[in-house]
């Protein structure tokens, strides 16, 4: 058997028209919707912004502490209180966002490679250089002329400076 264009594999013919009428409407209600197919009309839209700044959240935050003490001053206005001593009282009982003081981190903090950037555990001992492993101490550090290791250590900030 020869497969001809014309001729088909099977014995039942196959009305090419009616398929391809009805593949092509399908096909028109599909492209024709009024949305797009990867959009579905009933999704909640994300908000612009995630996360506001910090100078937005202290400003928001002493709104809504004056928003309080407004309610509260409203409230006691037959008593003798100032507003210093409700700030007071509204600070020390809730914490907010400038109130919360927390210790200094209990955790070493990370020490990075002077050259590199990548973590470290290894310092010069002549010039306190941070390096990564022996390769860049011998090749760079060791080579290094003088002055340029300051200038490392002013990145890091703990350049020394004689006066």
């Amino acid at each position: 058997m020869s497969n001809t264009p014309g001729r088909s594999m099977s014995s039942t013919p196959i009305t090419t028209t009616t398929t391809t009428q009805v593949n092509l409407h399908e096909l028109s209600e599909i492209t024709t919707k009024s949305h797009s197919f990867k959009q579905n009309p009933n999704r909640k839209q994300p908000p612009n912004r995630r996360y506001k700044p910090s100078r937005q959240l202290i400003s928001d935050e002493l709104k809504y502490i004056q928003s309080k003490l407004n309610s509260n001053s409203n409230s006691n206005s037959n008593s003798n209180s100032n507003s210093n001593s409700n700030l007071k009282k509204f600070d020390i009982n809730t914490p907010t966002y400038n109130s919360i003081m927390s210790p200094p981190s209990l955790k070493p903090s990370m020490k990075y490679c002077d050259i590199t950037g990548l973590p470290t555990n290894y310092k010069c001992p002549s010039n306190q250089l941070r390096f990564y492993n022996l390769e860049i101490y011998q090749e760079i550090i060791k080579n290094m002329p003088a002055g340029l290791d300051q200038e490392y250590l002013q990145l890091r900030g703990a350049n020394v400076i004689l006066k």
